[in-house]
């Protein structure tokens, strides 16, 4: 009986092609739709996992000021000295790596070619803490970082601008007014899910950049690397008691400093992909009830235009239940095609867009099958008023029908 229905269904889907597709267009949409949003939401939220994990391994950064929103630390607050940082390595036993930091811009020229980059003073505890190796080159030799030598690191960026194809070590580039030679070049990690571009850096021993740069003894970021096994909230509480004291910092005072957790950052730019993902499926989705409404007037339609036919069938004999399995057959297999075609857009759609986007290719198979199940669930539900009304003609009546 069900095959006989099906073949049936077939047969009056094929009567008219164009309709069928109008009516169904609607489900294509929406699930095609809500299938590509979740996809690229799931490839975003892996991309913001990926670009947090680089910036560093447990990695806690320390600022002067409190953050004050997407615009950074509030000004007026009193940068740190070097012996906060030693304090920090020596007082908390539970870390891997503590690098100072300070930073400006400034233009690098090398021969004819010249590049406004970020120029920033450290320590080789900065490449442990960040987790960023040197391909090409090497770290900081202890007698540069004590003497305060004219030496420095590249980032990719740097290199390709100012070098091209050359190999830039031994080289000498010239930062405002400092020659400063080329020892080494920083392993490519392209941009952070806050869009700047992390390969765009001068890296030079904090004691040069100090002297010759900035001119003060400054220290405006400290990075702590946690050890693995540390849970980064302990350290995050010991490092804030620590420098409150030596702040002096009374305990109904706020801190002047800022100590921001890249687990927490990751968590919350992940929650909001998240939010957003859902919130924009739940749009798509209501391109399903559109598709669901088109569908329920179609069958409407079908049963008005073919209630003779309906009649004859019941005048010999068919069951109330026959009509009403065959419209909500028709029905379901009108939706369910929108939803095999859905599905083939939105896996051609999501290919497409994850490329464009540069975020990672990540489909879940539950999602397809949810939203072909809701595809069919939507035959269902808006197939079955046309298919009750079918069953219900009078076939006298039906059979009157012109």
């Amino acid at each position: 009986m069900y095959r006989e229905t099906l073949v049936i269904a077939l047969r009056e889907i094929r009567r008219n092609v164009m309709r069928s597709f109008l009516t169904i267009l609607g489900i294509i949409i929406g699930v095609s739709a809500v299938i590509t949003m979740v996809t690229i939401g799931s490839g975003t939220t892996a991309k913001v996992t990926a670009d947090i994990s680089k910036l560093g391994s447990n990695l806690l950064t320390i600022r002067p000021g409190q953050m004050r929103g997407p615009g950074g630390a509030s000004a007026g607050a009193e940068p740190f000295k070097y012996e906060d940082v030693k304090a920090i390595a020596s007082e908390i036993s539970m870390l891997e790596a503590v690098a100072p930091s300070s930073s400006a811009t400034a233009v690098a020229v090398y021969g004819n070619e010249n590049w406004s980059t970020t120029v920033m003073g450290t320590n080789n505890e900065y490449f442990k803490a960040r987790d960023w190796n040197i391909p090409n080159g090497r770290q900081f030799a202890d007698g540069e970082l004590r003497s305060g030598k004219a030496v420095c690191i590249v980032g990719e960026t740097v290199r390709r601008e100012l070098f091209g194809g050359q190999d830039p070590v031994g080289s000498t580039i010239r930062i405002q007014k400092i020659s400063c030679q080329v020892i080494g070049v920083l392993e490519a990690k392209g941009h952070s899910s806050f869009g700047s571009d992390q390969d765009d850096v001068v890296l030079m021993p904090l004691q040069t950049f100090q002297r010759r740069i900035a001119g003060s003894q400054d220290i405006n970021r400290i990075y702590v690397s946690v050890e693995e096994d540390i849970s980064t909230e302990t350290a995050e509480r010991d490092i804030t008691l620590l420098l409150r004291e030596r702040r002096r910092i009374s305990p109904n005072e706020e801190e002047n400093f800022s100590v921001m957790d890249m687990k927490d950052v990751a968590a919350t730019l992940t929650g909001v992909t998240q939010v957003l993902t859902a919130l924009l499926s739940a749009i798509a989705a209501v391109s399903l009830l559109v598709g669901g409404i088109g569908i329920m007037n179609i069958m409407l339609v079908s049963v008005t235009e073919r209630t003779r036919e309906i009649g004859i069938r019941l005048a010999i004999g068919a069951l109330e239940q026959e009509v009403l399995t065959q419209f909500l057959v028709e029905a379901v297999v009108l939706s369910s095609f929108g939803g095999i075609f859905g599905i083939i857009l939105a896996v051609i759609a999501s290919f497409g867009l994850t490329r464009v986007l540069g975020v990672p290719y990540i489909m879940d198979p539950g999602i397809i099958l949810i939203a072909f199940l809701f595809s069919a669930a939507v035959g269902v539900i808006f197939g079955y008023l046309p298919a009750r009304k079918a069953a219900r003609l009078n076939p006298i009546d039906a059979l009157r029908y012109e």
